[in-house]
């Protein structure tokens, strides 16, 4: 039956009954609908010929719950009285007791500044810079991480570097008592090399541990 509607509807005499408009939703709604019983009911409505005015209620009850205009869904939900969840959920409400557990998961913009302790150095060997600063014609300068700035380096594969980064002013008489420092310390004076422009000075060997007690000493 209902592929018998569908070959009916493919008559152009169809739009003659029911018209043109109206026949193209009506070929729609069967073929939307080819398993259904309506289909059959769309194919007798169309040979009996019925007038526009009764094919409109047809499409809607095929065309299943009828929707409710959006100007009168709007007027009954803000005119009607408060809803059950409406009430129970009174509007946001903004709770600040609990933010210490999402600050935990916030990064830190900055490196946090090192806590106090009661003695010095610490199990680690840190110990924080001198406040005022010493008086010399030469600073350095702590990390970003707190520490002092001396490290190593290897060069050409093989050739082992000590490096002190961070100074500011007289870079020429740092680079003096450290001279005289490693002398004293390991009997033969080290090469140097002094780099103004990236305020780092470069030692033949290693004396990282060395270097960074002893500016430690000095108040850096």
């Amino acid at each position: 039956m209902v592929s018998r509607a569908c070959r009916a509807l493919r008559d152009p005499r169809i739009s003659m009954v029911v018209g043109p408009r109206d026949a193209i939703s009506l070929r729609c709604f069967v073929l939307c609908h080819r398993r259904s019983k309506m289909a059959a009911s769309v194919f007798a409505v169309a040979r009996a010929g019925l007038k526009k005015g009764h094919l409109l209620p047809l499409l809607r009850l095929g065309g299943g719950r009828r929707q409710r205009p959006l100007g009168a869904a709007h007027t009954r939900q803000t005119s009607g009285e408060p809803s059950a969840a409406c009430q129970k959920y009174p509007g946001i409400v903004e709770s600040t007791d609990e933010y210490t557990f999402v600050e935990r998961l916030i990064p830190l913009t900055q490196v946090p500044v090192p806590p106090k302790y009661d003695r010095y150095p610490t199990p680690s060997g840190w110990r924080p810079s001198q406040d005022p600063p010493p008086d010399l014609p030469y600073f350095v300068r702590r990390s970003r991480m707190h520490n002092i700035p001396v490290y190593t380096d290897t060069t050409h594969g093989c050739r082992k570097m000590t490096v002190i980064r961070k100074i500011e002013g007289n870079i020429w008489a740092l680079e003096n008592e450290v001279k005289a420092f490693l002398t004293q310390l390991s009997g033969q004076t080290p090469l140097t090399q002094v780099n103004e422009l990236a305020c780092s000075i470069r030692i033949k060997g290693y004396f990282d541990q060395e270097l960074k007690n002893w500016l430690m000493d000095k108040g850096f």
